[in-house]
């Protein structure tokens, strides 16, 4: 009775044509389970035959030799580009991707001897012949039943099933292809043979946990025709082969229309098996359903576009890895739709060039791209060797589709994928673009909240990405988002130092699964111990939900601001409001506020902000007069400084893991600043990068102020003042200075001290240096800001954002009292400007 009720429950508030769907598609599995439709066997060759559309030209004969000879012989329809010259796909991947060629070969020569590198794991044995339902780690098989009777979320059942899947999605085969093609090793073409009749004994159709997931039946579909292509002129390819895994390829398309993920998982689930179904219907023309297999991908792809991609380009989930499967996935369907004469719909270029122009900014100055979200760990195709977070291939291909000059600056050299897709003549023209920067520097992804800052695009550059968006997609429940809401990744010099550790493990461990998704999981601040957003009961599943608000975020030459706010710590007693500030100094340094607020009075909370260090960069804690400092020296490599007052919290040191890719962890080090007060909170962080090798260590004093806080930091030829206004006061007052803007950064020369430079951000009034009045801004307001530099001719103004000024540089240049005598005065300058 309870779990009739139960299922009742779930079936509340669904909609006449969901339960119409799920219905149909349950009592589909029923008939299955009880041997009542045919889709449930391998047809008999007479049966099969009858599937084929007699209407259509140049039918081939019925038999395995004629089905086969049709196949090689055929003009139509197109493949990938790669395939359509394959002497001249041949001389570019000896010209062009020699290195990559040992290592996709070596990687060959090792799925040949039964060990398979999968995800983040490496050599995986599934035993001798190999055992397609093994989960190597947990030494779990999962049961010969009916899939629908299969709980593969259950570890107990099934292990970390994607481990399982990720073989049986069979992208080796491809890298038996590339190493063939390469070689013309005849060995490869017998390994695929050899796998791909043992997994069709192994899995008859229907049976087991490799038919359990309709994504993993439309990627391993995916595999087939790849390697169909691949070795379509290979002795191993046999006419009892080919024609085996037709009809497999046909139950799998029946499979995949009967049991779309409409409503299981309307996400990259569902895309993921359009594309399938779309690749189906266009490459096996010869059946009665191609075109409805077709016309179905199509038109689901093209529907998810304007509700999976936000319109700022970033994809629903928030997760980067989901992103980019995206990007392929539209990637892909664009190529083959062109490449067999289909048009595309108006939605695809504006939405699919969004796409990659995300992946662009969000790209580090190393090439590797931050693991927001949840990493599966998995492709599309398996068609090159870069490492699992380094997402420039989908540039490559963006740059050689739609001639983009900046994709390619980024990309930098042409991916092997590249090649693949669209064959030597899009290499070409790939190597004809003349690589340019992308437009402008740091950029907001608003609808995602995403939020990224960087002073250049060079190797050097310094860049932070901040992440202030939606918790996942609610439609799907955010099953793929992290509780990481205004946390941040961080490469200092070109060295990515503080990293999100991304996901390790859905189903495998349900501890690990919840520690690499909480916010002590990234650099993030937690209260109490707590997460922002708490997990539910399920690998996938959330009990409460922050929600994250941007305030204000300023994108200046000389600067970036930005301002965010979540409320995922209200639900604490007392209630605890929070919101994070960021200045970006460009070329310079970060400032990092956390400001955290409570009822007074009130018992005591515990915060904890996290910086969760790259593998290999062991920082080290030291004290350093009155602050306190997080460093790391990099021999021959860049490194940073984390600065933060005594007062702000002691740091302490732990160690961590970092998740390059799923299934696999690296150790590294957290250095968490913690602080216990029964008020609010606001804690400073310094972060200074560094270029190679060691530095003269920065020194930070706080001084005394009214209204806020005052910092000053002393390091190499300069001496900055940091003046930040407290919420409500009027203006905030140190020693030499006074502002009623929100932030007030001073720049002066640690020698003469004469003021160098000024950045202002937020609110308005004056900026006043020894007594004398330096900025007067005439209209207030969260967005206005100005910056002012002294150069050859005088004083170089930018901004503000709205409202006119007056700035007036000091008489004596802003010297201090100890600046050194006989300093030449500087002439009084004033200039007015009015929007």
């Amino acid at each position: 009775m309870g779990d009739v009720l139960n299922k009742l429950r779930k079936l509340k508030g669904r909609s006449a044509r969901e339960l119409r769907v799920r219905g149909a598609q349950a009592l589909a599995a029923r008939a299955e389970r009880a041997g009542l439709s045919r889709l449930a066997r391998v047809p008999s060759d007479t049966a099969f035959f009858r599937l084929l559309d007699p209407s259509r030209e140049g039918r081939p004969s019925p038999n395995a030799e004629g089905w086969l000879e049709n196949f090689r012989r055929r003009a139509a329809p197109r493949f990938f580009a790669g395939f359509h010259d394959e002497a001249a796909t041949r001389a570019a991947l000896r010209s062009r991707f020699d290195d990559d060629g040992g290592a996709a070969v070596a990687r060959a020569e090792r799925v040949l001897e039964g060990r398979f590198d999968l995800l983040g794991l490496r050599g995986l044995d599934f035993g001798s012949p190999v055992d397609w339902h093994l989960e190597p780690l947990a030494r779990v098989r999962t049961p010969r039943a009916h899939w629908s009777r299969i709980d593969f979320l259950d570890p107990k059942v099934s292990g970390d099933k994607k481990v399982v899947w990720e073989l049986n999605r069979h992208q080796f085969f491809q890298t038996l292809g590339r190493a063939y093609w390469r070689t013309g090793d005849e060995r490869f073409a017998e390994g695929f043979a050899r796998y791909a009749e043992e997994w069709a004994e192994a899995n008859p159709p229907k049976q087991g946990v490799n038919w359990a997931s309709s994504l993993e039946v439309a990627f391993r579909s995916v595999s087939w025709l790849w390697a169909l292509h691949f070795f379509r002129r290979s002795p191993s390819l046999t006419p009892r082969l080919f024609l085996l895994l037709s009809k497999l390829l046909y139950l799998s398309a029946r499979h995949l229309e009967t049991y779309l993920s409409t409503y299981f998982s309307p996400n990259t689930h569902l895309t993921g098996e359009a594309l399938g179904l779309y690749h189906l219907g266009t490459l096996l023309p010869e059946f009665r359903e191609a075109a409805r297999w077709r016309e179905t991908g199509r038109r689901i792809l093209l529907a998810a576009l304007p509700r999976h991609v936000r319109p700022d380009g970033v994809y629903f989930e928030q997760s980067t890895y989901y992103h980019r499967y995206t990007a392929d996935f539209y990637t892909h369907f664009a190529l083959l739709a062109r490449e067999n004469g289909e048009g595309w719909d108006a939605l695809l270029p504006p939405k699919l060039t969004a796409l990659l122009d995300h992946l662009m900014y969000v790209t580090r100055p190393d090439g590797t791209t931050p693991l927001v979200g949840d990493d599966d760990g998995g492709r599309l195709a398996a068609l090159d060797e870069r490492a699992a977070d380094d997402f420039r291939a989908a540039l490559s291909n963006g740059a050689a589709l739609f001639g983009r000059a900046d994709y390619k600056f980024v990309a930098g050299r042409a991916a092997e994928e590249t090649l693949w897709l669209f064959g030597p003549a899009g290499l070409e023209r790939f190597d004809a673009l003349d690589a340019r920067e992308p437009a402008g520097l740091s950029r907001a992804f608003a609808d995602g909240g995403y939020y990224v800052m960087r002073d250049g695009w060079a190797a050097d550059s310094n860049y932070m990405l901040l992440d202030c968006g939606p918790h996942g997609a609610a439609e799907v429940g955010g099953g793929h988002a992290h509780a990481d809401a205004l946390s941040f990744d961080l490469a200092a010099r070109g060295r990515a130092l503080l990293v999100d550790p991304g996901t390790y493990t859905y189903t495998g461990s349900r501890e690990e699964r919840d520690r690499f998704r909480a916010t002590a999981a990234h650099n993030a601040l937690t209260v109490d111990g707590e997460p922002s957003s708490v997990p539910g009961a399920g690998a996938f599943r959330w009990a409460r939900v922050a929600r994250a608000e941007a305030r204000r975020w300023l994108a200046a030459a000389r600067f970036d601001f930005f301002e965010g706010s979540h409320d995922g710590y209200l639900r604490l007693d007392p209630p605890v409001e929070y919101e994070r500030a960021v200045l970006f100094l460009k070329g310079d340094y970060w400032v990092v506020l956390d400001r955290a607020r409570t009822a007074a009075p009130a018992a005591p909370h515990l915060y904890e902000t996290h910086f969760h260090f790259a593998p290999g960069a062991e920082p080290s804690v030291e004290e350093r007069g009155e602050a306190s400092a997080v460093r790391v020296n990099g021999a021959g490599a860049a490194g940073l400084e984390i600065l933060a007052p005594r007062a702000d919290g002691s740091w302490g040191r732990r160690p961590g893991w970092v998740s390059r890719c799923y299934g696999a962890r690296e150790p590294a080090a957290v250095c968490t600043r913690s602080l216990t007060t029964d008020g609010g909170s606001d804690s400073f962080a310094f972060v200074l990068p560094h270029g190679a090798g060691a530095r003269p260590a920065a020194r930070l004093r706080e001084l005394e102020a009214e209204g806020g806080r005052a910092f000053e930091l002393r390091r190499g030829a300069w001496r900055d003042l940091l003046l930040v206004r407290a919420a409500g006061a009027a203006e905030v007052r140190a020693p030499r200075a006074a502002s009623g803007f929100d932030w007030a950064w001073l720049r002066f020369d640690a020698e003469t001290g004469a003021l160098e430079e000024l950045v202002v951000v937020g609110a308005g009034g004056e900026l006043c240096l020894d007594g004398e009045g330096v900025l007067k801004a005439e209209a207030a307001g969260p967005a206005w800001h100005l910056s002012a530099r002294r150069g050859g001719e005088g004083w170089e103004t930018d901004g503000p954002g709205g409202g006119g000024f007056e700035f007036t540089a000091p008489r004596d240049g802003g010297r201090s009292s100890d600046a050194d005598e006989g300093v030449d005065e500087l002439d009084g300058v004033s200039t007015y400007v009015r929007d």
